[in-house]
């Protein structure tokens, strides 16, 4: 297994990171690759995890151990695919995915883009009573300061790019539209306001 990749952060996608590692670059599938906008021609470290399958070989990376810890828990769970799983931690909001499991709550599980009913029930019958050590380190608080107005169709139009990515349906991402479009944020606020907006509606 790859533990992490370490070097320059090359290229931000909508989907994923591109990281240049000693002239090889590392296509790296993240929760939300614009978490890492501020570091870009920057060196960083990723946390991996590598996924193969018959027809699918895949570096996931994540910001710190815990969250790929729990992308690996949620790819136990019947029902739940490496797209699924990122979709949930792209709230950036894991400890409120881990107190909803935790809790029972299935109406705020079903809210992430391909998790039904019976899912949100595996994932609570899987998990529950198993994620206690998750809740408090998951993230760390993060602090974004917007220095200077930016033109909002950028910034905004990467951000639908990268949540109809996750699996987001375009009728859900009109309804979160018009709240965005009153701010001026960097895509990867953008992002997590808008899911914010969308697990809570």
């Amino acid at each position: 297994m790859i533990e992490f990749v370490k070097g320059t952060l090359v290229d931000i996608n909508t989907q994923y990171v591109v990281i240049d590692h000693n002239g090889l670059g590392y296509q790296v599938f993240c929760p939300n690759p614009y978490s890492y906008s501020s570091y870009l021609e920057q060196d960083v470290m990723v946390y991996t995890f590598h996924y193969v399958r018959e027809d699918l070989i895949r570096l996931y990376g994540f910001q710190t151990k815990d969250e790929r810890a729990l992308f690996e828990k949620l790819l136990n769970v019947s029902g739940i695919g490496p797209k699924g799983a990122l979709a949930i931690l792209a709230s950036g909001q894991p400890e409120h995915v881990v107190h909803a499991i935790e809790e029972e709550d299935e109406s705020y599980l079903v809210k992430f883009p391909g998790v039904g009913k019976k899912t949100a029930r595996q994932i609570i019958l899987d998990l529950k009573g198993k994620l206690g050590d998750f809740a408090p380190n998951l993230f760390k608080p993060e602090v974004i300061a917007i220095s200077q107005k930016t033109t909002e169709n950028k910034q905004l139009e990467e951000a639908m790019e990268a949540l109809s990515a996750l699996g987001y349906v375009e009728k859900e991402l009109k309804k979160v539209r018009p709240h965005l479009k009153e701010e001026n944020l960097t895509t990867d606020a953008y992002i997590k306001k808008a899911l914010q907006l969308m697990l809570k509606g």
